[in-house]
Order: C-alpha cells, then structure tokens, then sequence
C-alpha cells in the first residue's frame, strides 16, 4: 500500500476544502492512512493531519504506543505522547498549541468522533470551527487501488474456502448456533484474521429475519438455510451471503430462490463505468417487484466494501453518484416472507474499465446440502 500517496492525495483534498487540520480517531480511516490497525479505548489516540504540504502528521497518543508506531507508522511524524500518571489533558493542550489550532478549520468524522476527544479539542481551541469531513474521507477511499483490491480478493478466496468446508459438515438437526461454531472453527484453520462482522446463520422461517442472528433452532428437512458472513485478512473483509436448501424444498422457496437470483444477476450485469449506483438497484429490484414480491425487499440492493463491511457507495434508490473503476461494492437482493422463508444472495463486485467483475465466485445455483 503506498500510504504516502494517500496521505497527500488527501492533504491536497483538505486543502482544497479548506479545512486546516484533520482529526482521526482510530479506525478505517487511521488504518487507510497508516496501515496501522488499532481500537478505541479509554485512552485517547489521535492522529492530526495539516493539510499544508511540508507538515508533518502529529498523534497524539499513549506513551506506550509510540514504539509501535514508530515501528509501523510508513512515513515520519511528531508524537505528543503522555503518561497515565500525567492523564491526556496536558497532551491536548501541547497537541492545540503545537498545531495553532484556534481560529483554524479543523475537519472531524461525524460518525466516529467522540465527546471525550472532540470536549478536549474545543476546549483548547478558542475561535475555531469544527466541520464533518465524512465525505471528503469517503471519497479518498471510494476508489480502490490494486492492492486493496488483491487485499479484498485474497479475504474472499479465505472465507469461500471456509464456507465450503462448513457446508460439508451440516447435518440435519444441528442449531444455527452449531453450523456457526463449524464456520468460525473453519475461519480459523484457513487463515482469516477474525470476523468483518459477526456471521447470520438462520434456518427455515428465521431466515426471514435480514438481521438476525444464530439461535437454537434445529435444522429440520425442508428448511432454507441463510449464511450472510465475510472473515478477515489484514483490514479487509470479504461479505457474502448464499442460502442453502437442507434436503427437500418446497416449491414456493425454490421459486423465490430463482427470482432472487435472477435479480442478483441482473445487478451484477448492469454494473459498469459511468452506471449510477441507483441503477443497479433499480436493475435488481425490477426483478423482484415483476414477480409480486417488490414489497417483500426491503433493504437497499447494496453498499460499498473495503476497511468497512458498509460504506459508500450505497447502491440504493436516490443515489446517483456515478460508478467508476476500482469501486467495490456488494449486489444482495432478497425476499423475505415473515414466519414463512427468506432467501438471499449476495456477491462482492468491482467496477472494471470496460464493466464489473464479480470477486465472489461461490456458486448460485441452489445447492442442497
């Protein structure tokens, strides 16, 4: 990953917004940065990006956190570190001064700044004003490069390994929560770092929950079984979703199994360059509502993925941003019919030059197990 480009490319982006300084937190946008993977915890972690071309990144950060990072971190910055015998408040202060804050732009993420940070900066920081910069954030990352993609491709191949091996071992009478234990042990043994999200394992009239997730309910005859799942490699995570039959099926869920994949094909054909992500879902959605299920999906057809399991772009009614190479996103149509039956499948796609690419390669036609 060429983390210096990136972390220009965005300086040149908050420079043209205006925006003076940015303030990240651990998580998506950190590890996009710096490739260095870390949590919230009660001690806060900062990482202060001036968009002025010659100034270096300054974080703010536990004093037992500077050798890692000096180890990791892929370019030089200055480190305000502290003590827990000192507490951050001191930190924040140098951090403000440091970096002439007041009276400066200064550019958050809205959905991950918290109170504790944000209190501490606005009370240094007289005269400043304090913008969301999400979308600026998003559009850095909204196009991937090759190696993302190739990070993206190589979590898939891990987790359709793992499903694989799973889907040989399901047995009528099992619980959810048995397939589920199987599927993690099967993570584990093929590689993946952990969990993108945690897996949903339903069967039969569950599976008609989009959300829900693994009970003791016993695998019966008949029954449909919906795995939506995506395991970890380094940062970043594959999401896919295939419903299985267990045994025997009735007509009625074999029928809206084929509906559903027709629509997911239909999504995954109309992507390319310069398609809105609007018409991928209309695309997929026309399927489903020409057969009289229209009101029975009833969540977006799909969302964007990479060091997030949801993020942009959303492929939903209303979203017209344009589709551009190196965009990698999700098409998962379903049907679901309460206490009844719910089916989806859902695939990893990317934009190409000439058309999209389909990175999950698990097979769609129904599979009985």
């Amino acid at each position: 990953m060429d983390y210096q480009a990136r972390l220009d490319g965005l300086k040149k982006r908050l420079a043209e917004q205006g925006i003076d300084v940015l303030a990240l937190l651990p998580g998506a946008n950190l590890i996009y940065l710096t490739g260095i993977i870390k949590e919230l915890s009660e001690r806060p972690l900062v990482f202060f990006l001036a968009s002025s071309r010659s100034a270096r990144p300054t974080v703010l950060l536990p004093h037992l956190e500077v050798e890692t990072f000096t180890a990791a971190l892929p370019y030089e910055v200055d480190f305000i570190p502290y003590t827990d015998e000192e507490g951050y408040a001191p930190a924040f202060a140098k951090a403000v001064k440091v970096l002439s804050l007041p009276g400066r732009t200064i550019g958050v993420e809205a959905r991950s700044m918290r109170l504790l940070e944000l209190r501490q900066i606005e009370r240094n920081t007289h005269g400043s004003t304090i913008v969301e910069v999400d979308e600026i954030l998003s559009q850095a990352r909204m196009r991937k490069d090759q190696d993302e993609i190739e990070a993206i491709r190589t979590a898939i191949k891990v987790s359709e390994q793992s499903l694989k091996a799973t889907c040989a071992q399901v047995k009528i009478g099992m619980t959810e929560r048995d397939v589920q234990m199987i599927l993690n042990m099967e993570m584990l043994k093929h590689g993946a770092d952990g969990h993108g999200f945690p897996p949903i394992v339903l069967s039969g009239p569950r599976a008609a929950l989009p959300h829900g997730s693994a009970g003791k309910r016993r695998l019966q005859e008949g029954d449909c079984l919906l795995i939506d799942y995506g395991f970890l490699v380094g940062a970043y995570s594959a999401d896919i979703t295939r419903t299985f039959s267990i045994g025997t099926s009735t007509p009625e869920w074999k029928e809206i199994y084929e509906i559903v994949k027709a629509a997911n094909e239909a999504g995954r054909e109309v992507a390319a360059p310069g398609v809105t992500a609007e018409q991928v879902d209309a695309a997929a959605r026309k399927v489903i509502e020409n057969a009289g299920y229209g009101k029975y999906f009833n969540h977006r057809t799909g969302h964007g993925l990479g060091l997030e399991i949801h993020e942009p772009p959303y492929i939903v009614a209303g979203n017209k941003i344009i589709l551009e190479p190196g965009m990698v996103f999700t098409v998962e149509p379903g049907i679901y019919l309460a206490d009844r039956v719910g089916v989806r499948i859902e695939d990893d796609v990317v934009i190409t030059q000439d058309g999209a690419e389909s990175l999950s390669t698990l097979p769609r036609e129904l599979t009985v197990l």
